[in-house]
């Protein structure tokens, strides 16, 4: 047996700690009182406002709200709180300010004498707005030891005037060109954000690297990115990590935004952000459609899977899901993807209901032995995977078979397919890969969105919670987008869309399903 996988993720797992500032206890102690007001001795800390010395708890009022995460000041209420990094405060030559009021350089006993007494090095009063601080001793050295450390604690990728982001991204094989594809759209998107200003003065700056054919392949590509400090990852495109994603970026703290992989990981990270709707959503909608609106009577249903290890216990989840909605007689039906000739025969002959997971060949192989079934049943799969086999079926089961899928074109807005066909023109890319496009693209507008709501003080931990909280998004491409605590599909749904094999046309059946994928 060979242990490099396990030996690689110690090595990813290094890396992102390697990355990140180590604190120590007093420090992280520090830190708790710089960002929350609050303290680890047993007194509370106070903070004292204005000319009456009005008291109130720091926690109300901490330093970070004003200095910020990083410690360089946001102006803010027509108030520019000082940059309080430890190498400024202790420059030799001191400071002089635009108010004309001019110090020495800080050591510890005057930083203790300015939070304690609003008094500089010089014995000048600080701004009014400046509060004073009552604190334990205990706690006016933590304090004191994180502010010597707070300009290098900041998550990885996220500097001064840039904000580095990761994607995987083939460059060889049969995903090439849809590896292409993907990059010019986040090029595109990235582009049209830097343009204007980036995000709170950030420009961002895209880092690509090759997941190659495997799996040895693509953790030796996750390694690189995380030696290049990236702050996030969008949208790669890396199926040998399919169902893998959450355990590999847990670790390190990585978030992860609109991977392309057909199993959304709905339970996995709360890491892991996925604007659309995995096999898995898009199956359940099927399940839920099937229940509420084709008036089938306790069926005999059947679904068919590949036996794969990742596709069995959706198809088990699929079985679960219909029982609870009356369906008692549902049948699991694995097939070997290199011997199809069996597989219809091997359904009961009164099966009413096929739901298929699989390959688009298997499913041309499928609807070709059924095509003298009595009587014909109903087909489900997902459009994601069927592709144009569902209109190659045999025309007995026209209006009889039926597809999910993520987004249509109703969901399109004027502006959103304006900005689509500015981005396509910043790629130089035409309208291929159409999923993997609005994939893309909404991944990356994901990340956008939640950057802002982020802040200046951004974090992979604020971004994280920017996201869980950000509901009824509208990417112009797709269904609004919503999450939550335990919610981490945006669209969890999919529209329900009829298929007349004797007319060649799709129609969509105006339901668009949405369903709790935790049910």
């Amino acid at each position: 047996m060979t242990h490099w996988p396990w030996l690689l993720i110690g090595s990813l797992c290094w890396t992102a700690m390697a990355a990140a500032l180590e604190l120590t206890p007093q420090e992280a102690a520090g830190k708790r009182i710089y960002l929350e007001g609050t303290g680890s001795s047993d007194a509370p800390i106070y903070a004292l406002v204005g000319a009456s010395d009005t008291s109130i708890p720091a926690s109300a009022l901490p330093c970070g709200n004003c200095h910020g995460a990083d410690g360089r000041g946001r102006p803010e209420g027509g108030v520019r709180p000082p940059d309080i990094t430890w190498q400024r405060l202790t420059k030799a030559y001191g400071q002089r300010l635009d108010s004309g009021r001019s110090y020495p350089a800080y050591d510890e006993a005057a930083l203790v004498r300015a939070l304690s007494e609003g008094r500089d090095p010089a014995g000048n009063r600080l701004d009014p707005a400046m509060p004073r601080f009552v604190m334990s001793l205990r706690d006016m050295t933590d304090l004191s030891a994180y502010l010597k450390r707070l300009e290098d604690d900041r998550d990885p990728g996220l500097e001064d005037e840039l904000l580095r982001i990761g994607t995987l991204l083939p460059a060889k094989g049969s995903l090439a060109a849809s590896g292409e594809t993907v990059a010019a759209v986040l090029a595109g998107v990235i582009g049209g954000i830097n343009d204007a200003g980036g995000i709170y003065g950030r420009k961002l700056e895209l880092v690509i690297a090759d997941p190659g054919p495997d799996r040895r392949s693509a953790e030796a590509a996750l390694h690189r990115l995380l030696a290049q400090r990236i702050f996030a990852l969008v949208a790669p495109l890396a199926p040998a990590f399919e169902g893998h994603f959450a355990d590999l970026i847990e670790a390190s703290g990585l978030p992860l935004i609109g991977p392309l992989t057909q199993l959304a990981e709905e339970h996995s990270s709360r890491l892991v952000f996925d604007p659309l709707p995995g096999l898995r959503e898009q199956l359940f909608a099927l399940g839920d459609y099937a229940s509420a609106h084709l008036e089938l009577s306790d069926p005999l249903a059947s679904i068919v899977y590949p036996q794969d290890s990742r596709l069995r216990p959706l198809a088990e989840a699929l079985e679960i899901r219909l029982q609870g909605q009356g369906w008692s007689r549902v049948r699991l039906l694995g097939y070997r993807p290199d011997s199809l000739e069996n597989m219809a025969d091997r359904l009961p002959r009164e099966t009413q209901a096929v739901f298929f997971l699989g390959a688009s060949d298997a499913f041309a192989a499928l609807t070709e032995r059924l095509r003298d079934a009595q009587p014909s049943p109903y087909l489900f799969a997902a459009s994601t995977q069927v592709g144009a086999a569902a209109m190659q079926a045999p025309r007995r089961f026209s209006d009889r078979l039926f597809l999910s899928y993520p987004f249509l074109p109703g969901d399109w807005t004027p502006s959103g397919v304006a900005d689509l066909l500015e981005v396509r023109q910043r790629g130089g890319i035409g309208g291929q890969h159409a999923l993997m496009q609005v994939g893309a693209y909404s991944a990356a507008m994901l990340l956008g969105e939640g950057l802002k709501r982020a802040g200046r003080d951004a974090s992979r931990e604020k971004l994280v919670t920017a996201l869980e909280n950000l509901h009824d998004f509208n990417t112009g491409l797709t269904p609004v987008l919503g999450f939550g605590p335990g919610k981490r599909v945006g669209a969890a749904g999919a529209h329900i869309v009829k298929v007349d094999i004797q007319g060649q046309r799709f129609w969509p059946t105006g339901r668009y399903i949405r369903v709790d994928p935790r049910l």
